[in-house]
């Protein structure tokens, strides 16, 4: 189900969750009005990195909204989101169904309301980019990927990061993913994966509590 941005992770791999790139555009796009290109880029990776590298511990709340081509109607749902340092992640929807994907070091759950898979990263190199990205992406390391090929822009509030697959499986199944963060704690704010056939996910996550303690059993399974 399409509605499900982790769902993805079985059928067409994301990996959110959430990144920033290495290649910056001089030029800004139309579709990011009020955003111009950062200048010094060197200088925002380095305070990227630096501001990453101290969160050890992410906890929010989010809401999705699927466009579809094939329909005229917005599909939305409502959840929590949890990061542990290094290699922990849980993301689980409520509303308007529920829907479970842990990530606990190379092992990853997906549960939903009638059935319940487990897989192990290392048996699977589609599983191993969707981790590998989604702990970049969160832990600030995702500067570093070699793919994705990105433009970083920003505002008075927030930066704008456009990343583009350079890999090719990668490009079967994400046109662009952008990711906005905020300037006062580098936090995202949301995340557009936009896919080849048109449809668009966009997450905004909402009440964004930083390194405040978690334990292990929220990723345990």
């Amino acid at each position: 189900m399409y509605s499900n941005f982790t769902l993805s992770i079985s059928a067409k791999p994301w990996l959110l969750a959430f990144g920033l790139f290495v290649i910056v555009s001089g030029q800004t796009f139309s579709q990011y009005a009020g955003y111009s290109a950062v200048a010094d880029l060197p200088s925002f990776r380095k305070e990227f990195s630096s501001k990453s590298a101290s969160v050890t511990s992410i906890q929010s709340s989010f809401t999705q909204e699927k466009v579809l081509t094939a329909l005229t109607e917005k599909i939305a749902s409502t959840g929590s989101f949890w990061f542990k340092r290094s290699n922990k992640v849980r993301i689980e929807y409520v509303k308007p169904f529920t829907y479970l994907v842990v990530i606990n070091g190379d092992k990853i759950l997906v549960r939903d309301e009638q059935n319940e898979n487990r897989f192990n990263t290392k048996s699977n190199k589609m599983f191993q980019q969707v981790n590998r990205i989604m702990v970049d992406c969160v832990q600030g390391t995702i500067l570093e990927s070699k793919d994705f090929s990105t433009r970083v822009f920003e505002n008075d509030r927030a930066y704008l990061m456009e990343m583009t697959p350079s890999e090719k499986t990668l490009r079967g199944l994400f046109q662009t993913i952008v990711l906005t963060v905020d300037k006062r704690d580098y936090s995202a704010n949301t995340i557009e994966m936009n896919e080849p056939s048109g449809d668009k996910t966009t997450i905004l996550f909402t009440d964004k509590k930083l390194n405040t303690q978690i334990s292990d059993a929220v990723f345990a399974f």
